[in-house]
């Protein structure tokens, strides 16, 4: 806890947070990388060039000062936050020198605002949350076998396009068995070096099939620049040059988002362009555990071109006696056929799909949303709306948006 001597100082940090936060996590990467260019190997170099880390930290870190006594709300980012750190290897050793160059920064950027006693409130709070984070880091390691940063040599059995823009990657151990152990909604870290730079990458990708099958597989979608974000250095780098029998270096299956399979009430899926896979895991690991619960799938494309894993949801289709499906396409292209391969042209409008789906029981059902962000955010603000309680509603979040809703 917080000492009464160290709180008026980080009170007071709020606003100076929300007007000089991303200047000082931009000081703060600049500095640390500097001292500490290995660490680039381990953020995502895609983005800090864009900005997008920049502003995550300072979101985050002005949603810690905002919320540092509010152990209930920041629980759980704290396991998104603990999953993901795990996913890229944070070490308990990366923690002093994190620490370091924020005071640094804080230092630096707010001259002479940044106090001694400001400096000794925010190394106090920094190393509250800090010993957190490294004890269930260590938990969760130990409940998942491995070691910070271990990787194992997974080789592609299978490789197959999946419309425009995604490729299914089939992974398997060099005997040809599965990976691991994983739960539907996870993921694993996939590491690629870059051959322009030598730069280590790693990044996450859901696992898009069942447990119970002999190898894992990912759907990995290509960012190629022309919706205005930064190209995907490692996406790209994967669509032109894994092929079968190459091998990969993967993390453990991490991530808190991982619906609860079991149970009578309605599972709701409602997802958006890549994030259809972690929903395909969860359909085909109901499908192995021949599950009758009632289960409604609602997805959002562009059009069949980029609507990834069609066959995994026909197959679904016959073999899970709950199922109910939902296909909307907003612009549906010559070859897509309505009633067949999706059933509206337009957006995902879940207070009309709802009411003809699901017209009773909303407050019982248990809703996951996977998608862009601002997808996330359209839909989560629609079920609020129909009066689904917020602690029915569930998604998976990377990167940006772990704590910014705090804020």
């Amino acid at each position: 806890m917080l000492t009464t001597a160290a709180r008026p100082y980080i009170d007071a940090s709020v606003p100076v947070l929300r007007e000089h936060g991303l200047a000082l996590t931009s000081h703060f990467y600049r500095r640390m990388f500097a001292a500490h260019p290995e660490l680039r190997h381990l953020f995502n170099q895609g983005n800090q060039a864009s900005g997008v880390q920049q502003q995550s930290l300072a979101a985050a870190v002005l949603a810690y000062a905002a919320n540092i006594d509010n152990a209930a709300a920041l629980a759980p980012v704290m396991e998104r936050i603990v999953h993901k750190h795990a996913a890229v290897g944070i070490r308990p050793a990366h923690y002093p020198i994190v620490g370091r160059h924020l005071l640094g920064a804080i230092a630096e950027v707010l001259g002479e605002a940044a106090t001694p006693g400001l400096l000794a409130a925010w190394d106090e709070a920094y190393w509250l949350l800090a010993g957190e984070l490294i004890a269930a880091e260590a938990r969760l390691y130990q409940s998942v076998g491995t070691t910070p940063g271990a990787l194992q040599s997974l080789v592609v059995c299978r490789v197959e396009r999946e419309g425009d823009d995604a490729l299914s990657i089939w992974l398997q151990t060099p005997d040809g068995t599965s990976p691991g152990a994983f739960l539907p909604g996870q993921y694993t870290s996939v590491e690629v070096t870059l051959p322009e730079d030598g730069l280590r990458q790693l990044r996450q990708y859901s696992l898009s099939d069942a447990p119970q099958q002999p190898w894992w597989r990912i759907t990995v979608k290509r960012e190629d620049g022309r919706t205005g974000a930064a190209p995907g250095r490692v996406s790209n780098w994967l669509h032109h040059h894994v092929q079968v029998g190459q091998t990969l270096r993967c993390s453990p299956a991490f991530g808190d988002f991982h619906p609860e399979l079991t149970g009578d009430a309605p599972l709701v899926l409602v997802s958006a362009g890549v994030g259809v896979t972690p929903m395909v895991s969860v359909l085909n690991a109901l499908v192995a555990q021949r599950s009758v619960r009632p289960v409604l799938f609602l997805h959002a494309a562009r059009s069949g071109r980029h609507h990834a894993l069609q066959a995994d949801l026909a197959a679904a289709r016959t073999q899970l006696p709950g199922l109910r499906t939902l296909i909307c396409y907003e612009q549906p292209q010559p070859e897509d056929r309505l009633g067949t391969t999706f059933d509206r042209a337009g957006r995902l409008d879940l207070r009309v799909a709802l009411a003809g789906l699901l017209p009773d029981g909303l407050g019982e059902a248990d809703f996951q949303l996977c998608g862009p962000q601002a997808f996330m955010r359209e839909q989560w603000a629609a079920l609020l709306d129909l009066g689904v309680p917020a602690g029915h509603i569930h998604r998976e979040v990377f990167g940006p948006e772990l704590l910014d809703h705090l804020a």
